[in-house]
């Protein structure tokens, strides 16, 4: 029976307005909507609003499947250790490699007091692995080939995401909500 590993929310999970972001935990552009995200759109709306991450490795990336898979992992413990280890990995993304991601996975454990040899295995785990496919093909079928995509009801951003646009489409979105 495969694992149900429910959507990564952050924010405000019992919201009406959700903003989904399909992201891939290589891409630069992701890296840098982490920041905005960080800065303006949750302190502005995360307690209004559901955040919820979608992974979407691009083929391209050597590596950003298994660090959603590891995501995945740390998810079976906690939203926020799941997000806490996505924002790590988008902030150092000029220190992980496809070599170095088994032992940055497992220092990362280390710090936030989990089982590193149970972070490694996450790296061989067909239920992870299954559930980032799942993530992936819904974008596929939603005809999402790039990253970020974030969308918030109809209105779609793709690649470039521009800050106070993407604020007024949430602003709206609570309106039409409320």
């Amino acid at each position: 029976m495969p694992v149900i590993i429910p959507p990564l929310i952050e924010g405000d999970a019992g919201s009406a307005v959700r903003v989904i972001v399909y992201e891939d935990l290589q891409c630069k552009d992701c890296a840098w909507l982490r920041r905005k995200l960080d800065a303006h759109l949750l302190p502005a709306f995360g307690n209004r609003a559901g955040f919820e991450y979608r992974d979407f490795p691009l083929p391209t990336h050597a590596w950003a499947r298994r660090a959603a898979m590891a995501s995945k992992h740390f998810q079976r413990g906690s939203a926020e250790l799941a997000i806490g280890f996505r924002r790590e990995v988008l902030g150092n993304l000029s220190m992980v490699t496809e070599e170095t991601l088994p032992a940055w996975i497992s220092a990362f454990a280390a710090r936030h007091g989990q089982d590193t040899a149970e972070a490694g295995r996450a790296l061989d785990d067909a239920a992870l692995a299954a559930a980032v496919q799942s993530d992936y093909q819904s974008g596929i079928a939603m005809g999402i080939a790039k990253t970020p995509t974030v969308l918030v009801a109809e209105v779609r951003f793709v690649e470039y995401v521009p800050t106070e646009e993407l604020m007024a489409a949430i602003r709206h979105r609570l309106e039409v909500c409320a």
